[in-house]
This record gives structure tokens, sequence and C-alpha cells, in this order.
């Protein structure tokens, strides 16, 4: 009934009880998990879940922190990867700004690297981006990314970034800081954005929706986020979830 389009189960947090986290939230109504990488060895773990788990999907690729480690070799590797059948997108890729962890020029070489694979390999992309909102889009309109399309994880812009993304064929996910009593501009983006163009994550173990704010964050929270949602756009808690689970299934291809 619910489908977790972004989450991070090869995080340390996870190390104890992974596989019982992933299987009670098949339990408790997630049907589909979407394991987002951060780098080489994350996205080879995510393919390991992805194999364990018939529900859970991998997206393979370098986030913007780990740019700096990033060679052709890299690219030549996510290659390779994306010939599994259980790998449905890139990511997550993009731009970081808040914390530098890798040099502006770095990251948007790495990050435009990541979105011409993108095309060659016909795979969507899902986006990371934090404090870089012209610089992403301008890179984005520039590559020609629309081709594939994809998704800008946990949205955090404007109504007018918004409808820059959604003009480029793009979808717009949005996860537990929806249910924060300061979302003021997050409720005012999910006003104007149509549901046949939205998806629901958890960013797991990341922002834990309240009242779970500040604890680690699972699948079966992304409920949680669908409620908000719900509650925000006057609409049942069934659409919500129908409606973001169809959704990621026509991006994802699954």
């Amino acid at each position: 009934m619910l489908f977790d389009s972004h989450a991070h189960y090869d995080d340390e947090k996870f190390q104890d009880d992974r596989d019982d986290i992933i299987k009670k939230a098949y339990e408790e109504g997630v049907s589909y998990i979407l394991n987002a990488a951060s780098d080489i060895d994350t996205s080879l773990t995510s393919m390991d879940l992805a194999q364990k788990f018939d529900f859970v999907y991998a997206a393979v690729g370098v986030h913007p922190h780990s740019a700096s480690t990033m060679d052709e070799s890299t690219i030549a590797r996510i290659t390779e990867m994306v010939r599994s059948p259980k790998v449905v997108a890139i990511g997550e890729i993009g731009l970081d700004y808040y914390y530098d962890y890798s040099p502006k020029d770095v990251q948007k070489y790495w990050f435009k690297r990541q979105l011409e694979l993108a095309i060659e390999l016909s795979m969507p992309v899902i986006i990371h981006d934090r404090d870089a909102h012209e610089d992403i889009i301008n890179i984005m309109k520039e590559s020609k990314i629309s081709q594939v399309g994809g998704v800008m994880h946990c949205f955090s812009g404007s109504r007018e970034m918004a409808k820059i993304l959604l003009d480029m064929g793009f979808f717009l996910s949005f996860g537990g800081p929806v249910t924060f009593k300061n979302a003021k501009k997050a409720i005012d983006v999910l006003q104007y954005v149509p549901m046949d163009r939205m998806l629901i994550e958890t960013d797991s173990p990341y922002l834990s929706p309240e009242p779970l704010r500040g604890k680690r964050n699972d699948s079966r929270n992304v409920r949680l986020v669908a409620e908000k949602i719900a509650e925000i756009k006057g609409l049942d808690f069934e659409t919500i979830a129908s409606e973001t689970l169809n959704n990621a299934r026509r991006l994802f291809g699954i």
C-alpha cells in the first residue's frame, strides 16, 4: 500500500537489526522500499539488499559529500551495476553546499558526469539538493536530464522551483519535514504539486516525522508522512498512499 521511495538501510544505524526492520516495514504495509546509495560501497550494499528482499530496489551512485573520491573508474563501476534488474535509478547525486565536504567545483563536475551517465543509460535520477538550488537547476537544464526524468528527493525549495522541476518532467518527494511545526514552505508547495507528480519517503534513518523527531527513522514511518499530506491536501490516506505508490512504480519502472 505504501512506497518508501528513499531510504538508507546501508547506514550503520541499522547494523544490529537491519533485516528485522525491513521485514517489519513490509508486514506493516510498506509494499516497496527504494534504497538510495551514497558511494560505491553503499551502492553494493543497496544491491545486496535488493537481492535479499523482493520488495526492495536499489539506486546506485555517489552523493556530493563523496564527490572527491570519484574518477572515471567510479563511473565504469556504476555502469556495470546498472545491469542488475533490481537497480532502478542513479542516485543519490547532486550538490550539497551546507557541509561542503567536497569542493563545489568538484561536486558540480561529478554531478554533471552522473547526469550524463543517466542519460546514456536511460535511467531516472534521484537528486540531492541542499543550499544549492540555483546551481542544481542550471546544471539540470544544461544536461537535458528531462530526457530520462527523476525525482528531487526531500524537496525543500519554493513553489517557483517546484514549477521549474515539474515543467522538466520531474517528480517531487516529501518526507518527515512536512510534519514539522515550521513547515510553512513545504505545505505551500504540497498544495501546489499535482498528485500524479508526488512521491513520499522517509530518508531513513534520518528526518523522522513528528512525533518521532530525533529518533531513528525507518520505513514504517512513511505512513505518518502520507497521513500529513492527506491532511494538507484534503484527501484521504488511501488516496495518498495509492497515488504515490503508483507514481513511484511508474518513475522507476517497477
